[in-house]
């Protein structure tokens, strides 16, 4: 008969379900990691699909479009930007061969913007010569602002610009310092004169060695114009009419000084103290208006030696 024996409790499986805690982080986990995964593939792609667009034929630089330029070519321009053709228009920094173009002088500003496929657009803004400058012993084309643009020479005969001497201030080591407040004087009396054609063309030469005194010889004339620091036009006019009558009492005119407004003074070559001329001016109406008569007065040079008043006695 059998005996029933108790079961041993240590050898029993217990029914335990598993904790719910462990299985959300594995879920987790899992998912962690599948995203992450699909991040890198995501981020692989992309910059596959950048570097593979960078180095496309359409991002490449193939063309560059010049405008603006005219005593430049647009051979010497391109020239400036020897090396942007290699470039990607995306990555091309623009600024830094925009600064390549305003190293050189005739440029006085550049843009430079992006056309897709592949073109580079350059619009240049020229220097504009207003005169020849003397310095030392050379000639040099100058702008407006007293910028040295190039070495005058035979290359540049179809300018008919004038001589402008004493734009130099004292030299430094680097070189020639050009005087701002002459060049600006020299640039204000020739923009000036521009609204006359008729006088401006008569300019020959233009010394501003004086800050406040342009100085000016015509075309055919030796006497030296003293103009002041304004009414360039009205003065330089006044001595155009009054140069015949002159003439005919001073053979050779050292200068003429119209900076008064009453009066017109004139220093013969050579001349001593004694002598000394009235010069009917602008006020007296048509023709040559003016008139010289003889009498005493004071010789200097870069003062007065002949008197007058402008208008009728």
């Amino acid at each position: 008969m059998p005996v029933p024996a108790p079961a041993d409790k240590r050898f029993r499986r217990a029914h335990v379900a598993p904790s719910r805690k462990k299985r959300a982080w594995a879920a987790y986990g899992w998912l962690v990691a599948r995203v992450t995964a699909g991040l890198a593939l995501a981020m692989l792609g992309v910059y596959r699909g950048a570097a593979l667009a960078l180095s496309a034929n359409a991002l490449q630089i193939t063309r560059v479009t010049v405008t603006g330029n005219d005593r430049m070519s647009r051979g010497e321009v391109v020239a400036l930007l020897d090396g942007l053709r290699s470039e990607n228009m995306v990555t091309a920094n623009l600024e830094t061969w925009r600064r390549k173009l305003l190293a050189s002088p005739w440029v006085a500003d550049a843009a430079i913007r992006r056309v897709l496929p592949g073109t580079i657009a350059v619009a240049v803004s020229e220097r504009q010569p207003m005169g020849i400058a003397r310095l030392r012993d050379d000639l040099y084309l100058v702008d407006q602002r007293g910028t040295i643009v190039d070495q005058f020479g035979p290359n540049y005969a179809e300018f008919d610009l004038p001589i402008i001497d004493g734009l130099s201030d004292a030299p430094r080591e680097n070189g020639t310092l050009i005087d701002e407040a002459r060049a600006l004087l020299a640039a204000r009396l020739l923009a000036t004169l521009a609204t006359r054609p008729d006088l401006a063309k008569r300019i020959s030469q233009v010394d501003v060695s004086d800050e406040r005194d342009a100085v000016v010889i015509l075309k055919g004339d030796t006497a030296l114009v003293r103009l002041g620091e304004d009414d360039f036009v009205e003065r330089l006019q006044a001595y155009v009419d009054l140069a015949p009558t002159l003439r005919a009492q001073v053979e050779e005119i050292d200068y003429v000084d119209l900076r008064f407004d009453e009066r017109v003074y004139v220093k013969p070559v050579g001349g001593t103290a004694g002598g000394r001329g009235q010069a009917a001016g602008r006020n007296q109406g048509s023709g040559a208006r003016g008139q010289a008569a003889g009498g005493k007065g004071k010789v200097s040079r870069g003062s007065t030696q002949v008197s007058g008043r402008r208008g009728g006695d």
